[in-house]
């Protein structure tokens, strides 16, 4: 079986398979119109702009997500599976498994095979996909309305320009409250393309200027110079301990990235970066697959996307990268969401998203995802809870989701500290998860009264791990550029944890997935502490790193070194001869 060991992971990839028919309708149809509001805003959310009624005759597909028949059993397999002290630990679960456990009750069939009838859709237009959701394709916007009593306008983002299909309100029969978690595309927003979690491009000195001239004799001049102070792949293969692995399972072994927003990786840019900083890997390339009609075009690069490709494919060569393309944006795309501001995501998108990277997980794949690059919050973070507005910290969704690795940010070396724009924080809608139960209430006691009501202090703290994030040298159209970000850190940790499952997988002991537990238990005596730093935000200096977890940079910093030895418990991976690099 080949393991996965993810930076982002195209859902619609694992649950394309989980299909299934629709039962026979129930015989005595519930009081269909007694209805209740399944989600609402209370006005607009921000930056966005009410541009009117779409045209007539305009259509759309409605996806709604279904309850599974137990709805706990899902996430107590995970924990069991990810728990290094359980006897189901890396018990991992096939794919139809998977689709046993998240399926619909037989009475939720019924109730919505019934609902649908009542409203006249015909079945031609019904279809059961992703394992658990229906898809109601080519829906009359008028009708609609109707099915869900909203009012779908047109949306405008003011400082983008992008513009959506959406309402702020929608409602269904309350007898199907019990059965359904979400319909999309309703009341979520989302990131615009250009918005949420980018990488931050700067000029930087020298190395800004020398690469601006984009010559090859430029090129020579930064590889012989000092590049103190800046990010490459040999940096951060001797800072975290992996410059002499040689990965000894890259047939069993893959990892993947999904990209989103028209963001294309492009070969010829990774060949400049190889030629660089990974001498020994000039041939390496990635893999494209599309998926939802998803594009690929490498001549029009996207800053992120050859970030992330360059450095996961230059701290794991040779092991297979494999991009997924994934059409439409995230607004659109019901699998994964992009990252942004958890209050902007409602509640019943979130966990069913959140549950989905559970579903990941049971297959045995490590999910991670960055924790965002505004610290506790971005702007002034003045948010409605509750019918009252008052400040309140703002982690990013989805790495406050408790089934996944949140990666932040740091900095400098001898030691490392946390970077600035880490995001941190505490999750307002999933509660602590066990294997946080002991590292948390250290943080908490140690800040006592500080920031009290501007967080969730029972809620999922973020991050989990961090790596470096600031001044990270890559090439984009030719050019060797600077960038910093929690998206430049995610693919670093991704590759140091994809060679670790790389061991694992090569002993027989299989991918390491879900990371929590592990990390929390066994693997901490593998992590560097960062015990400096902080990460202001809302308009506060945020919070400061301390010895053990805190919210800027999680546990610490992985050494990649010490983890193999805990998975070998207590012998040293087999690190060979030191692979020679620029």
């Amino acid at each position: 079986m080949r393991s996965h060991c993810l930076t982002l992971f195209v859902l619609s990839t694992l649950a394309a398979g989980l299909l299934g028919g629709l039962a026979t309708p129930l015989k005595l149809a519930p009081r269909w119109n007694e209805t209740k509001v399944k989600h609402a805003w209370h006005t607009i959310p921000e930056n966005w702009v009410d541009l009117g009624h779409p045209s007539a005759g305009t259509t759309i597909d409605l996806h709604l997500a279904l309850k599974s028949h137990d709805e706990n059993a899902l996430i107590d397999a995970l924990y069991e599976i990810s728990d290094p002290n359980h006897p189901r630990y890396h018990a991992y679960l096939s794919k139809e498994q998977v689709a046993d456990l998240v399926a619909p009750h037989a009475d939720t069939l019924e109730f919505i095979n019934s609902w649908l009838e009542h409203l006249g859709i015909p079945p031609s237009s019904v279809s059961r996909t992703l394992g658990s959701w229906l898809t109601l394709t080519g829906v009359p916007v008028s009708q609609a309305n109707d099915i869900l009593g909203a009012s779908y306008q047109l949306y405008n983002h003011v400082e983008t320009n992008h513009t959506v299909l959406r309402t702020i309100s929608y409602s269904i029969p309350e007898v199907l409250h019990e059965h359904v978690h979400t319909i999309v595309p309703t009341t979520y927003f989302g990131s615009p393309p250009t918005e949420g979690r980018k990488l931050r491009m700067h000029p930087n000195s020298a190395v800004w200027a020398r690469a601006e001239a984009g010559s090859e004799e430029s090129v020579k001049v930064l590889s012989s110079r000092d590049l103190k102070g800046y990010v490459s792949p040999s940096y951060v293969r001797w800072l975290y301990n992996t410059f002499s692995y040689h990965p000894a399972a890259v047939d069993r072994n893959v990892i993947g990235i999904a990209g989103y927003n028209k963001e294309y990786p492009s070969p010829k840019d990774l060949g400049l970066f190889m030629t660089e900083f990974r001498t020994d890997g000039e041939d390496a390339t990635f893999s494209v697959v599309q998926v939802q009609g998803g594009g690929n075009n490498p001549d029009t690069p996207g800053a992120e996307a050859n970030v992330v490709t360059q450095y996961t494919v230059a701290m794991t060569y040779p092991t297979t990268n494999v991009f997924y393309s994934v059409g439409g944006t995230p607004e659109t795309t019901i699998t994964t969401s992009y990252g942004g501001p958890e209050f902007g995501v409602p509640f019943d998108y979130a966990t069913r998203v959140c549950r989905l990277f559970a579903e990941v997980g049971l297959l045995g794949v490590s999910v991670l995802f960055s924790s965002g690059d505004s610290g506790v919050g971005k702007g002034d973070c003045l948010v409605e809870v509750k019918g009252q507005v008052s400040v309140h910290f703002i982690p990013e969704f989805p790495a406050t989701c408790p089934y996944l690795t949140s990666v932040g940010g740091t900095t400098r070396d001898s030691p490392e500290v946390a970077a600035s724009l880490s995001g941190g924080g505490f999750s307002n809608y999933f509660e602590r998860p066990p294997y946080q139960a002991d590292a948390v209430p250290p943080f908490l006691q140690t800040l006592g009264d500080k920031y009290r009501g501007y967080y969730h202090p029972g809620g999922r703290g973020v991050p989990d791990i961090s790596a470096q994030a600031l001044n990270v040298l890559f090439f984009i159209e030719g050019k060797l550029e600077v960038g910093s970000g929690t998206s430049a850190s995610t693919p670093i940790t991704a590759g140091i944890f994809s060679l670790l499952n790389d061991y694992s997988i090569s002993k027989g002991e299989g991918p390491l997935g879900l990371l929590n537990g592990w990390l929390y238990g066994r693997g901490l005596a593998g992590l560097n502490d960062i015990i400096s730093g902080s990460n202001p935000g809302c308009n506060t200096d945020g919070f400061t790193a301390i010895a053990g977890w805190d919210p800027v940079t999680g546990l610490g910093t992985p050494d990649f070194a010490k983890l193999g030895e805990i998975i070998d418990e207590g012998s040293p991976p087999n690190l060979g001869a030191s692979i020679t690099t620029n």
